[in-house]
């Protein structure tokens, strides 16, 4: 079975998400769990875990298809040693709050060397971070989501993905969020559905399907192997509707989080409709 959502506000308290993901027919969501764009969050409250918790149950959307992404201020594989240690230790409080709300995953972007040091350095860095997180918690899976390669941000290649999993002590808590949109600008490509099975054999060879703990379904406004993020909403940028619909129809992405990102979010309800009807051949048509 499949689980569609999108990434959906947590303004109020996090125990507004799983409210407003039922409002738009979601089957699954992603949200921050403290502001994104902040170090310091306050602890969450009892009140708010209990209300997240009950919610969340009220909503029919199971712990396992809910996808938080961690701070965009975050970077495992910084090359400067004090600041590569208020990253682990923000990293480490999220992977905490997503305990206390009784969630499974943690989605969050590998980091970036910033010239300092070279890509091995960084993605063995990167794997550190994750290693010393997870002796510190239980229950919780570090999902490494891939990019687009803006920039010295590394986790565009496959093989980086690979690299730090490889380097993960507890490989049971370790996994992978695609993003269509950061695939795509990465230079992989998605436009056919020959071009999606080609992709999607090579990321099986060289990370494995048995990695994939979620993905971000988002078309791209940015051009194949351009390595600059920008989504686009379904079928209106440069990947096209058929990448979405090779998906649906495959059974390798049953069981996970499919979790929008898509740029016009009063589309939402309808990109989730569609994706489902994409399954019976009735959607994007």
């Amino acid at each position: 079975m499949k689980y569609v959502g999108a990434h959906v506000s947590a303004s109020g308290g996090v125990e507004n998400a799983p409210l407003n993901a039922a409002a738009i027919g979601a089957r699954a969501f992603a949200l921050f769990t403290k502001n994104q764009r902040q170090w310091q969050a306050k602890p969450l409250t009892t009140k708010s875990i209990d209300a997240f918790r009950a919610n969340l149950e009220q909503s029919g959307i199971r712990p396992g298809h809910v996808l938080p992404h961690d701070s965009y201020l975050i970077n495992l594989g910084h090359p400067e040693p004090e600041a590569l240690a208020k990253s682990r230790a923000a990293f480490l409080d999220e992977m905490r709050r997503c305990g206390q709300l009784g969630l499974k995953l943690l989605n969050f972007h590998p980091g970036a060397h910033l010239g300092k040091i070279d890509e091995e350095a960084c993605l063995a860095r990167i794997a550190e971070s994750v290693n010393l997180a997870l002796e510190q918690t239980e229950g919780v899976t570090a999902v490494i989501e891939n990019t687009a390669g803006q920039g010295t941000v590394l986790g565009w290649r496959f093989e980086h993905l690979a690299a730090i999993i490889d380097r993960v002590e507890d490989k049971s808590r370790v996994g992978v969020c695609l993003d269509t949109a950061h695939t795509f600008g990465a230079g992989y490509d998605l436009r056919t559905a020959a071009a999606c099975a080609e992709t999607f054999s090579e990321f099986d060879a060289v990370v494995g399907f048995r990695y994939l703990r979620g993905m971000h379904l988002n078309d791209s406004k940015a051009a194949l192997g351009s390595r600059v993020d920008r989504h686009h909403s379904l079928g209106k940028g440069l990947i096209g509707l058929e990448a979405f619909r090779t998906i649906m129809r495959d059974p390798r992405f049953e069981e996970i989080p499919l979790v929008l990102e898509t740029i016009d979010e009063t589309l939402w309800p309808e990109e989730i409709r569609m994706l489902y009807g994409m399954q019976s051949g009735q959607g994007g048509e």
